[in-house]
């Protein structure tokens, strides 16, 4: 079991972490080397040989081999980003980049997306190293840049231009996952992550005559970028449950003692009450507009008009998700990917998810673990490129009222040293027996 210097290096390692500003604001605008530096100094310290790799300048990734003691085992990948989203720090009740540590938990953004997780990692890393310990299979330790936006200076370029550092590794596992969810009337889940919904971020490009705004044009490119958007945005997805869904439907049914009626999906949503949102998400496909951009002065009308949306698909599903956008835009309307990657799925009866159940139920014997299927996407993603079927597994034990996933890119994000403390001792378990 991880030691007590462990649990005090994590916390220290979250609230380091966090001071270094890797703010990732798109289209190449961060730099992570500062972190990946820190990160590889203390692999080094634990007798590791961390690689540190760029594709551009600053853009810093590091990557790390523990060697397991059963030569014939297949590796596993655990991996972690170094970069956040932006931070307004005034509407913070701290800073953002201070790491505050105060009443017991860290602050700060990176706090749940994913310091804590670097962290954990680092601290478990290091206290195997005083002891002496091997994992059973190769583990190999990846902090990736730029999962916060495209990846392609990140796990992208890891999973591209240098496979042979995660050769054998045949599962991962990463942020989003085994975290405390409160129902409100006492049980607390520990949902562990078996799937992602696929990335579709998309453009949206009307054309039509440019004009003065007094006069009368039917071919108004800003009438026909809107007309699009509406029916995007209204339109109802109809539902397709895929067998992750399926066992985090089944399961939470049990869980509540009521029927999984799966041929009435929505009704047994209700039933379920809060624990509804922990799949409500990823029972359908999902596109919600979220920029719209046109015209240069309130009596011109521009000859092009611009939106932006954020489409989300199912395993299995991006073909209709494709179809469905074809109609919705209609003939006026251009559509097209500015980031696409593939929807995932694992099993959830593997050994592999096995042991991370059982890692969280020795810690959390009240809890409840369920598998579910995550909203979003992780840099699972790119390093399916090769072969490697990824889990959500930053394991927190979180107090009732603490809203984690409201964090995830929230103002006052945190954590409780407490959590951190757990997510070690989870880890650590699973990472030995793994």
């Amino acid at each position: 079991m991880a030691d007590g210097q462990a649990m005090d290096e994590v916390v220290t390692f979250t609230s380091d972490l966090i001071r270094i500003d890797t703010t990732n604001r798109g289209g190449g605008d961060c730099q992570e080397r500062p972190a990946a530096e820190y990160a590889a100094a203390r692999l080094a310290e634990a007798g590791l040989e961390p690689v540190l790799l760029e594709r551009t300048k600053g853009r810093t990734n590091v990557v790390a081999r523990i060697e397991g003691t059963d030569p014939s085992a297949d590796a596993l990948l655990v991996h972690g980003h170094l970069d956040v989203v932006p931070a307004e720090a005034r509407d913070w009740s701290v800073h953002p980049f201070s790491g505050e540590i105060r009443d017991g938990v860290v602050w700060g953004r990176g706090a749940v997306d994913m310091k804590n997780m670097d962290a954990m990692i680092l601290a478990i890393v290091r206290s195997w190293a005083r002891e002496g310990v091997r994992p059973r299979r190769d583990i190999v330790v990846a902090f990736t840049a730029d999962e916060e936006a495209s990846a392609v200076d990140g796990s992208g370029f890891l999973a591209d231009e240098h496979p042979g550092l995660f050769e054998g590794c045949t599962e991962g596992v990463s942020e989003s996952g085994a975290f405390t969810f409160h129902d409100g009337a006492g049980r607390q889940i520990y949902p562990i992550a078996a799937g992602e919904r696929g990335t579709g971020w998309l453009r949206l490009t009307a054309r039509g005559r440019a004009g003065h705004g007094s006069k009368v044009n039917k071919e108004n490119a800003v009438t026909r970028l809107c007309a699009a958007i509406a029916r995007i945005g209204a339109h109802e997805w109809p539902l397709r449950l895929t067998p992750t869904v399926r066992a985090a439907l089944t399961e939470l049914a049990v869980l509540y003692g009521i029927e999984p009626d799966l041929d009435n999906v929505d009704r047994l949503l209700e039933k379920l009450g809060p624990a509804a949102k922990l799949v409500e998400a990823t029972v359908r496909n999902s596109a919600n507009p979220t920029m719209v951009e046109a015209g240069y002065k309130v009596n011109v009308i521009p000859g092009e008009a611009v939106a932006h949306v954020d489409g989300r698909y199912l395993p299995g599903g991006e073909e209709e998700f494709r179809t469905t956008l074809d109609l919705l835009t209609g003939p006026d309307v251009e559509w097209e990917f500015q980031h696409h990657e593939v929807a995932l799925q694992a099993p959830v009866d593997s050994a592999t998810y096995a042991r991370m159940r059982a890692a969280v139920e020795e810690f959390a014997p009240e809890g409840h673990v369920v598998p579910y299927c995550m909203s979003g996407g992780t840099d699972a993603k790119q390093f399916s490129r090769l072969g490697i079927t990824g889990y959500g597994f930053t394991p927190l034990k979180l107090p009732e009222g603490f809203d984690y996933q409201a964090l995830f890119h929230g103002v006052d994000e945190r954590v409780p040293v407490e959590a951190l403390h757990f997510g070690v001792r989870v880890l650590d378990r699973f990472l030995r027996t793994a």
